[in-house]
């Protein structure tokens, strides 16, 4: 058996856990603060309100385990869990639809199963999934309108009265369809020239949602530098999107352009933020490739012939299952190992 010979040390100090999370709040700041002025309050209230129910949710939880309440609340995981709704969910949603989908991720999605490093599935997925079957004209028709369309996205003022006292008679003034629903429902009977012309698009891609994804993508970029979280699982992700949309989807007349598959809706939040959850993707280098890819040729899929604009979440639950069949077909190479010679180079050697 080949054995590769090096010297000690062999192990480094890792990162815990809760300074990893802690990254991971500060890397999606940016794309928060992008939300916030391009789309107004709602997501910034949604995030603090998410991230105050899902302390409250594994505090409690963890009580009725017995488990120590302060030891684990540390560790920062729930505050991610409620960023990453608080930021996926639509700015004007209900607070009870933002409690549920919280509610639901904290403890049919983690704590059920044992909490952190136990889940299976993407917590936060399976809280937006839950709400979006359940709940969905909440969650199809409160996404604001951008700063400075029609009355712009609301006030401080308005945005809390819109979200916690149930004024759903004030969201018309301020809402209006997400650019890739837009493209998706109009592009049947319009040419692309045309539907272009809709407010939601802009002079670039899609009024304030690029601005929004870049903001994202440089979050992301940051994490990749810190070695937070390592380049397979967006990188596939992105490449099987843009596969997809170049092989099937060229003919804008028809199709939602390659532009909009990347810079609109959630693709750069979850291809750095959700998909990368440590716990329920791949673990294999290999492994992560085949992970990040079918969750990018899952979204195109959804988002094009699905009855959804935007599918993140779907289509990471669903790699979600493909886990454990992915890391038995592409387990690590034991380290100190490489791999046998083969051929004649073997023989010469024998």
């Amino acid at each position: 058996m080949a054995l590769i010979q090096q010297s000690s040390p062999h192990t480094r100090q890792a990162r815990p856990t809760s300074r990893v999370m802690l990254w991971v709040i500060l890397a999606a700041l940016p794309g928060l603060l992008a939300q916030t002025l391009f789309f107004g309050w709602g997501n910034l209230v949604n995030t603090l309100w998410c991230v105050a129910v899902a302390l409250a949710a594994e505090a409690a939880l963890l009580h009725l385990r017995r488990k120590p309440v302060l030891f684990f609340l540390r560790d920062n995981t729930a505050a991610v869990t409620g960023l990453l709704l608080g930021l996926a969910l639509p700015p004007l949603a209900p607070w009870w639809v933002s409690a549920i989908a919280v509610i639901s991720a904290i403890i049919m999605a983690k704590q059920l199963y044992g909490g952190l490093g136990s889940n299976p599935f993407n917590p936060a997925m399976v809280g937006y999934a839950l709400v979006l079957i359940s709940f969905p004209v909440a969650m199809t028709t409160n996404w604001a309108a951008p700063a400075g369309l029609f009355n712009g996205a609301p006030g401080l003022l308005d945005t809390l009265a819109v979200i916690f006292s149930g004024q759903q008679t004030a969201v018309d003034a301020f809402t209006m369809a997400t650019p890739l629903d837009v493209y998706k429902h109009e592009i049947s009977a319009q040419l692309a020239t045309e539907v272009l012309k809709h407010p939601s698009f802009g002079d670039f891609v899609a009024r304030g949602w690029e601005w929004v994804n870049l903001a994202f993508l440089a979050g992301g970029l940051l994490l990749l530098w810190l070695r937070i979280i390592s380049w397979h699982i967006p990188v596939s992700f992105l490449a099987g999107l843009t596969f997809m949309s170049l092989a099937f989807g060229t003919n804008e007349d028809v199709y939602t352009p390659l532009s909009l598959h990347l810079l609109a809706g959630a693709t750069m939040l979850g291809a750095f933020f959700i998909a990368t959850d440590p716990v329920s993707a791949a673990t294999s280098h290999q492994g992560k490739l085949i992970y990040g890819a079918g969750i990018g040729v899952l979204l195109y899929i959804i988002r094009t012939w699905g009855s959804y604009p935007d599918a993140v979440a779907f289509a990471v639950l669903l790699m979600n299952f493909s886990v454990p069949f992915i890391d038995h077909y592409t387990p690590p190479r034991t380290y100190g190992h490489k791999k046998p010679r083969r051929g004649i180079a073997s023989k010469s050697t024998g």
